[in-house]
C-alpha cells in the first residue's frame, strides 16, 4: 500500500470512530443535558474530526507537491504549517467555546477528547492493517509477488 492509501484507510477507520462518538455523544448529550447537550457533543466530535481530515490533507498535499520525497523542506513546511494552523485554530476555537453560554463545556470536551481517541485508534489499526515493509526489498507473508523473490539455489 502506498501513504496516499493508508491515509485514506484510516479516514475510512475515523469516519467510522468519529460517526460512532457523534452518535453516543448526542445521545448522552440530550438525555443529561437535552438540546445543548446534544449541539455540544455534536460540535465537539465535529471539532476533532475536522482537524483530522486537516491532518491527512495537509500530508497528502505534502506529498503531492514535493513529489513523494517526504524527506524534504518542502514536505515537512506543509505538515508544520498545517500543524501551526492547528494550533490557531484551536486557540480560537477554545475562545469561542468559552463564551458560548448554552453550549455544555463538559460534553464538548468529552466528545472531543473522544474522538480523537478514536481517530488514534483508527490511525493504529490502519497502519496494522496496511502491512506497509519499513525495510526494503523484503516480501511480505501472504503478497503475491514478492519484490524479491528466495533464491533456491543452497
Amino acid at each position: 500500500m502506498t501513504s496516499p492509501t493508508v491515509l485514506g484507510l484510516s479516514l475510512r477507520y475515523g469516519a467510522f470512530a468519529t460517526g460512532a462518538v457523534v452518535l453516543l455523544g448526542s445521545l448522552i448529550g440530550l438525555a443529561f443535558a437535552g438540546p445543548s447537550g446534544l449541539v455540544s457533543a455534536l460540535i465537539g466530535a465535529t471539532v476533532s474530526a475536522a482537524f483530522m481530515a486537516l491532518t491527512a490533507a495537509s500530508i497528502l498535499l505534502a506529498q503531492r507537491l514535493s513529489r513523494g520525497r517526504s524527506s524534504g523542506s518542502l514536505y515537512f513546511g506543509i505538515v508544520i504549517s498545517a500543524w501551526v494552523l492547528k494550533v490557531a485554530i484551536f486557540a480560537v476555537i477554545v475562545l469561542i467555546v468559552g463564551r458560548i453560554e448554552w453550549l455544555n463545556p463538559y460534553l464538548f470536551f468529552f466528545a472531543a477528547v473522544a474522538a480523537v481517541i478514536g481517530s488514534l485508534a483508527a490511525d493504529g489499526l490502519s497502519m496494522q492493517r496496511a502491512r506497509e515493509s519499513y525495510v526494503g526489498d523484503v516480501a511480505l507473508p501472504g503478497n503475491s509477488t514478492p519484490s524479491n523473490p528466495p533464491s533456491n539455489s543452497g
